[in-house]
């Protein structure tokens, strides 16, 4: 049996790696880097999960369980995800993780390099996109689309570029769109763009 001692050095060096992974890399990350910022030794980390390659898959496991907790709300209520109403991919993200939290910065990883679990993930967020429409639409809170893939992208992409380009969004808009105040600024003009559309439709 594990004593609490090693349980909490396991959840620290996971943590950790977790941190590293997502501002380096998995590859440019060593099993010292990762034993340094856990403030244990080289050994320790191989005692608990073997190798660095173990470990990734851990960390893998661990941000893909969040995402599986937050999916699993979404199948519950498909309504709350929505760009038109007061939740949207990024701020249910909110909700499922700690401010401060690594995790949307490993995601960008994930997705940008094409890693076989953010492959898993943005399935997973298209097809709650596609129930959430699919609800909405029969519920009259949604227009008809004619191809509803089509608009499950669409929505879909919309949110995961404030993790994508969120230092770039940064830059221009002068406030982090995943903090609060961001998130509410962000929300406010999205929803008015979604529910009341951004062309008038006439030509001068």
């Amino acid at each position: 049996m594990r004593s609490v001692d090693d349980l909490t050095a396991r959840a620290r060096i996971r943590d950790r790696a977790l941190e590293l992974f997502a501002e380096r890399g998995a590859d440019a990350v060593s099993v010292r880097d990762i034993a340094a910022a856990a403030g244990v030794s080289h050994a320790l980390v191989l005692h608990h999960y073997g190798s660095k390659q173990r470990l990734r898959e851990v960390v893998d496991e661990y941000v893909a369980g969040v995402f599986d907790e937050m999916f699993a709300a979404v199948a519950a209520d498909p309504g709350d995800f929505s760009g038109g109403s007061s939740a949207s991919f990024a701020e249910l993200m909110l909700t499922a993780v700690p401010s401060g939290s690594p995790i949307p910065a490993y995601l960008r990883r994930l997705l940008v390099n094409g890693d076989p679990v953010g492959q898993v993930l943005f399935r997973q967020l298209f097809d709650a996109g596609v129930v959430m429409i699919e609800q909405l639409t029969a519920a009259g809170a949604m227009r008809a689309s004619g191809d509803v893939a089509v608009r499950a992208a669409f929505l879909t992409v919309n949110d995961l570029a404030m993790v994508l380009l969120r230092d770039q969004l940064t830059a221009v808009l002068g406030v982090d769109p995943l903090s609060p105040d961001g998130m509410r600024r962000w929300a406010a003009e999205v929803v008015t763009a979604y529910t009341e559309g951004v062309f008038t439709g006439e030509v001068s």
